[in-house]
């Protein structure tokens, strides 16, 4: 490596120079637009050709995520690079980090990557999880206190949009879903009562500051985000306030520089819980790039190149509905282009789609916002959208 030393993280980076971002999905994507929106070039590292971030992007590396003569190549173009999802290796983050700024930094998302470490970090900052055990053999598994039972057992790593994870009943069920997922460490959490699911998407920049976006109130379908509303469902001051500060309190423990999602779960007594971690701008987030003066995505810019954090406002009240590929397969075996146009003749609708090749049934394709001052007009709008896409959202 040559001595090429990383940025101080009070230099801020001007538009018209290039910011890297590890991962060619669609968060790398929209990352892209809000880069280019404010004059910056984007590099993206992706180990794929025309990944949705790579075709808009004005630089491409096309590597492994371990691949040292890759990520060497990536600091040609760039010297800050930041990350759209949580499992690029943390090696790989530590090894850029050796010349370039980094965001998030390895140590952080090496702590996100494996439940069985964020599970304990964020109990270690005083903040409830849900009870949950290790389990790393079957003899832990059939240790577990029955109170565990019902329960999820997820995976410790790579798991995501419901992967990795399976509802049992029994201590058989668990057992027989520990080996179909080849008996890698796991936790086991007992399922709670919940009132609601909510979302705290903020971003934290180098100098500390902290900013948090209006909560989302979520509803997943088969373990799938299908909506995320904001600014319609009563949620009480108290909650939304503590839900905040336990996600300032989580970045602030993991010295964590960028936009981060804490997912929380509301319980029938309104006790506040918090579930998982993503370090990158999240699903639930969607609805910012409409509803309010910055965006997610836009942070994440700002945090990157040491930008002051924008204005986190809500405009007016908003839903988001994740499109799947389903929305194609509604009458036919082969995929068939929505009714875009019946969809964008509602006012207050805005589609996101992702530039994804193929649709395939439960691939995330796109997203629509629905924004209207009125919350009773977001929600028929929103119904009418899910009508006519065949999401089945519940709203």
């Amino acid at each position: 490596m040559s001595e090429k030393q990383p940025l101080p993280y009070n230099t801020v980076l001007h538009p018209g120079q290039t910011l890297g971002i590890l991962g060619g999905g669609q968060l790398g994507r929209m990352f892209c637009h809000a880069a280019q929106s404010m004059g910056y070039k984007v590099v993206v590292f992706e180990p794929h050709m025309a990944s949705p971030a790579g075709s808009v992007a004005e630089y491409e590396v096309v590597a492994s995520y371990d691949d040292e003569e890759g990520l060497t190549k990536l600091l040609d173009y760039t010297n800050a690079v930041t990350t759209e999802f949580e499992n690029v290796p943390a090696t790989s983050l530590k090894y850029l980090s050796m010349q370039a700024r980094v965001s998030p930094s390895a140590a952080a998302v090496a702590v996100v990557q494996d439940r069985i470490a964020e599970k304990a970090f964020i109990a270690s900052q005083g903040i409830d999880v849900a009870p949950y055990a290790e389990i790393r053999t079957l003899a832990d598994l059939e240790q577990v206190p029955t109170t565990l039972f019902p329960g999820i057992l997820k995976a410790a790593r790579l798991g995501y949009d419901g992967k990795g994870q399976a509802r049992v009943k029994t201590l058989d069920e668990a057992v027989e879903a520990f080996k179909s997922f080849g008996e890698v460490p796991c936790v086991l959490e007992a399922m709670l009562p919940l009132k609601k699911e909510i979302s705290v998407v903020m971003a934290r920049g180098f100098s500390g500051d902290v900013v948090t976006f209006p909560v989302g109130v979520n509803t997943h379908i088969n373990g799938i985000l299908s909506s995320s509303v904001v600014g319609i469902e009563s949620i009480s001051s108290i909650i939304e306030q503590k839900a905040k500060d336990a996600a300032i309190k989580i970045a602030s423990g993991l010295n964590y520089f960028g936009v981060m999602c804490v997912e929380f779960f509301i319980l029938e007594d309104d006790s506040v819980v918090a579930n998982e971690i993503a370090p990158r701008p999240h699903n639930s987030g969607h609805y910012t790039m409409n509803a309010c003066l910055t965006s997610q995505f836009e942070q994440q810019v700002r945090v990157l190149a040491g930008m002051p954090l924008g204005a986190t406002d809500l405009l007016a009240p908003t839903i988001m509905l994740n499109i799947l590929g389903d929305s194609w397969f509604i009458d036919s075996q082969e995929a068939k282009e929505p009714d875009w146009d019946k969809v964008l003749a509602l006012p207050g609708v805005h589609l996101h789609l992702y530039g994804k090749a193929e649709a395939r049934k439960g691939r995330k394709m796109g997203h629509v916002n629905i924004v209207n001052k009125d919350p009773q007009q977001v929600l028929h709008y929103a119904r009418q959208v899910s009508e006519i896409l065949h999401l089945n959202a519940h709203v």
